[in-house]
């Protein structure tokens, strides 16, 4: 009777999928098995999101309800994206100690690579602009819901 020794996590890949499907749950579900509870609530910020998106299409941009629902889908894109920073920063050591305890801490999977770095790259620029955009949107909305009321109680 053979025992299999158990599978390694790639940084490089987790942070990839972080990255990419992250909103879905995906680096969640290979780090730590489809069990993982956040996992499985990470989709349901980013259907509401996209809910809210779908709203605005359908009733313009004066729905209240779009503007609460698709900031939270950019504030999930944006988690995941620091996510995947994060990952992609760790060192090998803190990576194989987490994610690898039955590997040498210098062990391949923890180390970084170009691919690694494109995915940090591409997490910050992307994570930075949907974390601002969400922002501002959030912000706008949200004074312009101010002043309509201001308005409506002067009336």
């Amino acid at each position: 009777m053979t025992t299999q020794a158990p599978k390694t996590k790639n940084k490089t890949l987790a942070a990839w999928l972080a990255f990419v499907g992250g909103p879905l749950g995906l680096h969640r579900f290979y780090l730590h098995g489809l069990g993982d509870w956040l996992g499985w609530l990470l989709p349901i910020p980013t259907a509401l999101g996209l809910y809210g998106i779908e709203r605005v299409q359908q009733l313009g941009q004066d729905d209240v309800l779009s503007w609460l629902l698709i900031p939270l889908l950019g504030f999930t894109i944006a988690g995941c994206a620091l996510r995947a920073i994060l990952y992609g920063l760790m060192t090998p050591e803190k990576w194989n100690a987490r994610f690898n305890p039955q590997a040498a801490p210098d062990a391949a999977p923890g180390r970084t690579n170009w691919f690694t770095i494109f995915a940090i790259a591409g997490a910050l620029m992307v994570g930075t602009a949907v974390l601002m955009a969400s922002i501002a949107f959030s912000f706008q909305r949200y004074f312009e819901y101010q002043i309509e009321e201001a308005r409506r109680i002067s009336q």
